[in-house]
């Protein structure tokens, strides 16, 4: 079975029974490009494993450090059996071409909501320049406090009486352990994002009720917002869902 390369995952696919998200740390924008060009390389060389992975994505922190790893697969099932059988022969050989890389952490996820993707007056979706990860970390765990979160926030969005512009799409996954939100907001340029921010002094969204409520919303422990490209989405070539 080959492999299909493209620059984004079909985030909202129904098939996804989990997600799990992990980074590495390579050190450098010239690290970044060679650990990409491996990854390519060790997955495009084999066949696509068998067993549930949907796709595998890899996204360049334009802190110049980072990659953020984000894989689709039918159930946890899945990954643990590709953890246990075909995980460390690619591992192993794209740390060969870049050693020194620094994994830190993975923590498995389910899709809650995604907004957003208006089509272009071409009928062909928008395309994202930048991808906005923001991970809230909530006190202890619990699901439904993380749904309440992000419902409030895209309630926060629907009201705001002077939106942003270059905002494209919101993708807002929940951890299985029920202690974290994820969003992974497509913005149309990492400018358009900085300019944003800027724009209102304290962060997205207007001084609306709505926002309030996000910003003060009950149990969050911390709140991280970072900026990525999209570099590669890999996936089954027999697979037109992914």
């Amino acid at each position: 079975m080959s492999v299909r390369l493209s620059t984004l995952p079909d985030v909202t696919r129904p098939d996804v029974g989990v997600v799990t998200v992990s980074t590495w740390r390579v050190g450098t924008f010239e690290r970044q490009r060679e650990t990409v060009e491996a990854i390519t390389h060790v997955w495009r060389s084999r066949a696509w494993p068998d067993g549930g992975l949907l796709s595998y994505s890899v996204l360049t922190g334009n802190d110049g450090e980072t990659l953020l790893h984000y894989a689709q697969w039918r159930d946890r099932a899945a990954y643990e059996a590709f953890a246990a059988t075909g995980r460390d022969e690619r591992v192993a050989e794209i740390d060969a071409a870049v050693p020194g890389i620094e994994r830190v952490g993975l923590r498995p996820y389910t899709l809650y909501r995604a907004e957003g993707l208006t089509a272009q007056p071409d009928g062909t979706p928008p395309v994202p320049g930048c991808v906005v990860i923001v991970d809230v970390e909530f006190e202890g765990p619990d699901p439904a406090r993380g749904r309440d979160w992000a419902d409030t926030v895209l309630q926060a969005i629907e009201t705001d009486p002077d939106p942003a512009p270059g905002g494209i799409s919101a993708f807002f996954h929940v951890s299985t352990d029920g202690t974290r939100v994820l969003n992974l907001a497509g913005w149309e340029s990492e400018q358009a994002h900085a300019d944003a921010v800027a724009a209102r002094g304290h962060g997205i969204g207007s001084d609306t009720e709505q926002w309030r409520a996000v910003r003060h919303h009950p149990g969050v422990k911390s709140s991280t917002v970072t900026r990525w490209t999209p570099a590669i989405s890999l996936s089954s070539a027999s697979d037109a869902a992914g």
